[in-house]
């Protein structure tokens, strides 16, 4: 093993690595080289005497490297050290009392995210008299480790091996919150540049979805009006169609994302307003000034709305977006069904396609003339889990249509039906009632007839005219990425109920989230690229670990205080924590540490290769 000194971006950093021979594919044993430990820059060691980087190779060569953290990998022929220390009975001393430690690995994410000089600097800016990067790290750590009220958050800063807050007010949270809600935009732009910057984030892809979260509130929010009755601000808590059929206030959220599966911004909306309304302001706000060269963007049929086509277009980007083919015309509808021009990929897949001109209206109201490619494809696979999924309605209509006078219609079943219902039912000059064994003249089963056929088949537009068309299904189907991010909030982070109650603290809340996201997602990366190199994408995103692995792995990482000044790790054996800090180049061999090893643990810690 020797220390070498390498450049990255322009930048001296120091390391400890070993040659190795490996099997080539060839077969042939050759020689290469492996980083043993990761040291950190040069400048975080340096002493300002001349000739350093020599001064510390010939230490470590001698058995007494400069740097502390190098001593367990001088040479073997080295005695192993003997520990001896004393606890005398009825010394605190007996009892343990762990620590966490993985924080150290979270706040290297957060420093080359740029957040730890965005919070100091903006903290001497504003002349804040509180820790604010104290409690932002409390708020974000605790997100992604321990998920908990804002109070009990606060709670948690004795729970780390250095808590964050010295002496402070509690109360300060809330004024983080509000901090963070307030540059919410500056906070975004921080990580991506840094993102482009250091992790050569450059996305091809922006997917964006749309969920929602609930509150634990009986009544929505009021909107602000002026005298004369105008809506001046609309309230943010409002009911809505909740994803998960609560009936509860909600707000909505926006969330566009690379195609590495990293979050890169939000936006909150209230939670009344349909999906299709939110893209147009997400993008203004968050993504059309981002240095980015130009994507495609892909969102569900929700966003297909050509006022926000014409947008991205306009924006010089393309889009790849599904329609609903119930909603399409009857002439759409017929060429889809038509086995005509099908390209059939075995037995379980066919796929068609063509060009079409439009005329469309954009956000000023203007006509505009676009072409696009409109794909259309069948699988077995999505045929057989619509039925499976819709079985037991279709079973209802099934029944329904063949003996209607034995069904009562619950509530539930009637706001099913409704899409199926004919628009001639109701008298409205005489308010006649109906019997309900007469429900089956108000079922327009040629549209139960039209839905049933549908299923098994998609329809996507994009575009992108001269994309080959399994590519555009493929891009198409990474929006499942964005999904599991939505899981991933709403379960291992949290992230609802939310119980904040200002729409300046729902906005922090989410940013929060947001952001301990992201951090989890570079964790489960940096696992991939570790497990799995150079795999394909649609492989190399199912390799990994899950959030609540993870969770689980870096609340085992804690470290434990011993007499005389020694340390010593727990549970670093546990199987997905030594993956984590496999993934990430970490050793720590089997000794006690001093404090001062401990302190060189972060500085040697790479998070972007």
């Amino acid at each position: 093993m020797y220390v070498e000194c390498f450049t990255n971006n322009g930048k001296p950093y120091l390391r400890l690595v070993q040659s190795v021979r490996v099997t080539n594919k060839a077969g042939k044993k050759v020689p290469k080289k492996q980083v043993v430990l990761n040291l950190g820059p040069l400048d975080r060691f340096d002493d300002g005497q001349p000739d350093y980087v020599d001064r510390l190779k010939k230490s470590f060569k001698a058995g007494n490297p400069l740097i502390p953290a190098l001593i367990p990998y001088c040479s073997s022929d080295k005695s192993a050290e003997t520990y001896r220390f004393s606890i005398q009975e009825g010394s605190p001393d007996c009892f343990g009392h762990p620590r966490l430690f993985s924080h150290v690995l979270l706040e290297r994410i957060l420093e080359e995210l740029g957040l730890n000089t965005f919070f100091s600097s903006y903290k001497g800016f504003t002349k804040l008299e509180y820790d604010v990067y104290g409690f932002a790290k409390l708020l974000i750590f605790g997100r992604l480790l321990n998920p908990a009220s804002k109070a009990a958050t606060v709670r948690q800063n004795e729970d780390y091996f250095e808590p964050f807050l010295k002496e402070f007010n509690p109360d300060n949270i809330y004024d983080t919150l509000s901090f963070i809600a307030a540059n919410k935009d500056k906070i975004i732009r921080r990580m991506n540049t840094n993102l482009v910057k250091k992790a050569g984030r450059s996305p091809d892809i922006v997917y964006y979805d749309v969920t929602n979260f609930y509150f634990e509130i009986e009544d929505a929010d009021d909107d602000l009006l002026d005298d004369d009755g105008n809506v001046l601000e609309k309230g943010q808590r409002k009911f809505g169609v909740c994803k998960e059929e609560r009936r509860l206030p909600i707000v909505q959220m926006g969330l566009f994302m690379d195609d590495d599966g990293i979050p890169i911004a939000i936006e909150s909306f209230p939670g009344n307003t349909l999906d299709h309304l939110t893209l147009r302001p997400a993008l203004k706000k968050n993504i059309d000034d981002l240095d980015f060269s130009r994507f495609i963007l892909i969102a569900d049929r929700g966003i297909c709305n050509y006022m926000n086509l014409l947008h991205v277009l306009d924006a010089g980007n393309g889009y790849i977006v599904s329609k609903s083919l119930l909603k399409s015309t009857k002439k759409e509808q017929q060429w889809t069904y038509d086995n005509d021009g099908y390209i059939s990929v075995g037995d379980n897949f066919k796929y068609k396609s063509r060009i079409v001109k439009r005329t469309v209206k954009d956000e000023n109201g203007n006509s505009r003339k676009i072409e696009e490619k409109v794909v259309v494809y069948w699988s077995r696979k999505f045929e057989e889990r619509s039925i499976r999924e819709n079985k037991k309605f279709l079973d209802f209509l099934q029944k329904l249509e063949e003996t209607p006078e034995n069904f009562r219609i619950t509530a539930l079943q009637s706001k099913a039906l409704r899409k199926f219902m004919k628009k001639d039912y109701v008298n409205t000059k005489t308010g006649e009632a109906v019997n309900s064994a007469d429900i089956k003249g108000f079922i327009d089963f040629d549209k139960v007839a039209e839905y049933r056929k549908s299923m098994g088949y998609y329809q996507i537009v994009t575009s992108e005219l001269t994309l080959e068309d399994q590519d555009i299904i493929d891009k198409y189907h990474g929006l499942t990425q964005i999904e599991d991010q939505f899981r991933v909030m709403k379960g291992d982070l949290e992230t609802r109920p939310i119980y904040v109650r200002t729409p300046e603290h729902v906005n922090a809340h989410l940013l929060i989230c947001m952001i301990a996201l992201v951090m989890m997602r570079i964790i489960q990366k940096r696992i991939r690229d570790y497990a799995a190199p150079g795999r394909e994408k649609d492989v190399y995103w199912n390799v990994g670990m899950s959030g609540k692995r993870i969770q689980a792995a870096l609340n085992k990482w804690k470290v434990d205080s011993l007499p005389d000044d020694l340390y010593r790790f727990m549970d670093v054996d546990d199987p997905d924590l030594a993956l984590i800090l496999k993934a990430f180049d970490i050793s720590l061999p089997a000794k006690l540490y001093r404090r001062a090893e401990l302190k060189s643990v972060k500085t040697g810690i790479r998070i972007f290769k």
